[in-house]
């Protein structure tokens, strides 16, 4: 090898050297950002010695797409649990002492205290306090429940906006990615920056990506709808300005087409915003109806009756009413009437009623006087009120309970399938969630940067950086030896 070729040779090795190891550096210092991934530097042979030709970026198409899949799945999991856990925070928490089904037992047993003792006008008032408790409970919880459907509606606006704006940086991403991989750039920056933009996606809603040639993408959802071809499709959706049992959301449109909600407690959903709506749109309301059903029941159980020998007069509202002042007929859910149910003021001594008419009836007027003679002894009605709570009746199936029970076993229920729904999303929630991290470090593994690795690496380029300089160090010898022979 002549001289000039050999400084040529150490020359390009350095330079080589000088690149890799400004690439380690980079990969060193990224070492802790979950987006990054590893770049190496290609060599090639050529007559002039090895050279670097290109940067190569770490890549794994398949544990990306499991990585992303895991994330939507994990994302909706947990935003149903956190729906379903304020659902259940209106209850009460844990011992869910604010929930309907605690209130009717305590109002029973005050109830079937004063039926013992129907003379005592204290356990009266205690009586209509305890209802007055109940009822308050239900418009409470019912008004908790639209309001959880009122939250829910914002932060379905919010993730609406959040996704328009990462897939018009998507779009932005993508020409540069496009761009420049035509124009023989390193585009290592901008495709980490195209990765985490879709793994936010993902997290709102669940993606599948193709790629094309020059590395352009495409993302569509799921379900098949497109997100992104060329430019960015719009997501839209009208926000409501307040609910009620009988308001229905607006759907989500995704390039024209809704955008189905999730679908049971280890939910469907992919991405929190189909969650959202499931929280919104399912859960929520039928929490609303099962509230409505036990004040339709409790309506209907203290209803006073015509007395008379020959009753033509309809039943008419007793201790509980509401806002309609009727009696519903019919097993059927009436929207809404949990929001209104109130006690009756006609039982209530601060507001001039007498407490003691609960025992006798007679609130809607004479012809409903059970106990016309005032008896103080008198506890007919008491006790088959006390019957009633305990005794099946029938209730709209459309609540997702039981058609026929008592309404102790009724309101019981209710918990109980709140409860059960939401023990199976905490289950399924840990489940995708072990999934998720499992996946993205699986990814990471396969294309983020190991220090140890990256350390030995860089060991291994100073040793060659060395033999390199004193190579260069051995031709310069040479050279000043051979000029001084020369002279």
């Amino acid at each position: 090898m002549s001289l000039s070729s050999a400084i040529n040779t150490a020359q390009t090795s350095l330079s080589n050297y000088a690149t890799q190891t400004s690439i380690l550096s980079r990969n060193i210092s990224n070492a802790s950002n979950t987006d990054y991934s590893r770049r190496n530097a290609a060599l090639a042979t050529s007559l002039s010695g090895a050279q670097v030709v290109s940067i190569q970026r770490a890549q794994d198409e398949v544990l990306f797409r499991n990585s992303l899949s895991s994330t939507a799945t994990a994302s909706g999991q947990e935003t149903l649990l956190a729906g379903l856990t304020n659902l259940k925070d209106i209850y009460g928490g844990n011992d869910y002492e604010s929930a309907p089904a605690t209130l009717i037992a305590n109002m029973r047993d005050t109830l079937s205290s004063y039926a013992a003792k129907p003379g005592e006008n204290t356990l009266a008032q205690t009586t209509v306090a305890d209802a007055n408790t109940l009822a308050i409970g239900l418009r409470d919880a019912s008004a908790s429940v639209q309001s959880v459907r009122f939250e829910t509606d914002q932060e379905i606006s919010r993730q609406v906006h959040t996704l328009n704006e990462l897939l018009a940086s998507f779009e932005t991403n993508n020409k540069a990615v496009f761009s420049g991989t035509q124009s023989g750039k390193d585009v290592s920056a901008e495709l980490d920056e195209r990765d985490s933009l879709i793994k936010k996606i993902s997290e709102i809603i669940g993606v599948t990506t193709v790629s094309r040639s020059g590395n352009d993408m495409a993302i569509y959802t799921s379900d098949g709808i497109t997100l992104f071809e060329t430019v960015a499709r719009p997501v839209t959706f009208g926000a409501s300005s307040g609910f009620a049992a009988s308001i229905v959301g607006n759907p989500i449109y995704v390039d024209g087409v809704a955008l189905a909600s999730g679908e049971g407690a280890t939910t469907t959903a992919r991405g929190s915003l189909q969650a959202l709506v499931q929280i919104r749109d399912v859960y929520a309301p039928a929490v609303q109806e099962q509230l409505d059903e036990v004040a339709r029941a409790l309506i209907v159980t203290f209803a006073e009756k015509d007395q008379s020998a020959a009753p033509t007069l309809p039943d008419a509202p007793g201790l509980f009413t509401w806002s309609g002042g009727t009696v519903p007929s019919g097993a059927t859910i009436v929207p809404g009437i949990a929001a209104s149910i109130t006690v009756n003021p006609a039982l209530v001594q601060s507001l001039g009623g007498n407490p003691q008419l609960l025992r006798d009836g007679g609130i809607n007027g004479a012809a409903y006087n059970a106990n016309p003679d005032g008896n103080a002894g008198f506890s007919s009605l008491l006790d088959s009120y006390v019957l009633a709570l305990d005794t099946p009746m029938a209730f709209d199936p459309a609540a997702d309970l039981t058609s026929s029970a008592s309404l102790l076993d009724f309101a019981a229920d209710s918990v109980g399938w709140l409860e059960l729904n939401r023990s199976e999303a905490s289950s399924a929630y840990e489940t995708r969630e072990a999934t998720r991290y499992r996946s993205s470090e699986a990814l990471s593994n396969e294309t983020g940067v190991s220090l140890d690795e990256e350390m030995s690496m860089l060991l291994e380029l100073e040793q060659s950086y060395k033999a390199s300089a004193r190579l260069i160090s051995v031709v310069d010898e040479m050279l000043r030896e051979l000029m001084a022979a020369v002279r």
